[in-house]
């Protein structure tokens, strides 16, 4: 039996090395002086941290970035919430086709979602690049938003919202005062989860981006095509620690919400 341990516990390690082994070399080169990205570092230096604030493009695709992000965010939960709501409390004809298009962004490949904006937004309908980087952002974040707040909803007992309806508050009332103070928790880890789809993601934002117009994830696949110094290996540290800091809470508030509803 210990004999069994041992080999599980084995091979966890190794699998835990695979999965956080390139990771970690990225970390320990982004710290090299030389303006050569090299592993094992020949020193220490944390100069290409100070050089992600003086490339002009990293800091306003960061902008670019975090505003298409928030602003797609809102739009996603602003349909994405009563979809969910809907699919969850009511049983219609056509609810099951109707869950899975709002699923679909997740299970058509990238690119071809991405080519497909590409061609009838941009090129057919002359949508400006904002507008359909915009859109196309808020395409992929509403499968996000519509599953966490669903799965949410599924633990809440609509019982509370009948007996808060027969006591002679408004269904709008109701949504607002009963059901979502009881949800907000997967409410907010929805918007972490479908924040960091958007602000990571590549394959869609390579087809909307264009002339001035670009993301960070793009603008550092720019930037390695033309340099091989640590500074992108320190922005990926910066976004590991971002993106390992929003986990935590979201694990923390999916937690919270599920010990709430026990």
């Amino acid at each position: 039996m210990r004999e069994n341990n041992r080999g599980l516990g084995l091979f966890t390690l190794l699998v835990y090395i695979f999965l956080l082994g390139p990771l970690l070399i990225i970390a320990v080169a982004s710290f090299e002086p030389t303006s050569v990205l090299k592993f094992p570092p020949t020193g220490f230096s944390l100069k290409w941290y100070h050089n992600i604030l003086e490339v002009t493009m990293f800091v306003k695709t960061f902008y670019t970035s975090i505003i298409v992000s928030l602003a797609g965010n809102v739009l996603a939960l602003l349909l994405g919430l009563p979809a969910a709501y809907a699919l969850s409390r009511f049983s219609f004809k056509g609810k099951e086709a109707l869950n899975a298009v709002f699923i679909s962004p997740v299970l058509i490949p990238g690119i071809v979602l991405g080519f497909t904006m590409l061609k009838y937004l941009v090129s057919a309908y002359h949508l400006p690049i904002y507008s359909a980087l915009l859109f196309g952002h808020t395409v992929i974040m509403l499968p996000f938003i519509i599953r966490v707040i669903a799965s949410s909803l599924s633990n809440f007992d609509f019982a509370v919202e009948e007996a808060a309806l027969s006591l002679g508050a408004g269904r709008l009332a109701t949504f607002f005062k009963v059901v979502l103070p009881n949800i907000k928790s997967g409410i907010i880890a929805a918007v972490l989860i479908a924040f960091l789809e958007s602000f990571n993601n590549v394959d869609i934002s390579v087809f909307m981006t264009g002339p001035g117009v670009s993301t960070l994830p793009i603008q550092m696949l720019t930037y390695v095509e033309n340099h091989f110094d640590p500074t992108i290996a320190a922005i990926s540290v910066l976004l590991m620690v971002f993106t390992a800091v929003v986990m935590f809470l979201i694990e923390r508030l999916m937690g919270l919400s599920y010990f709430t509803k026990r």
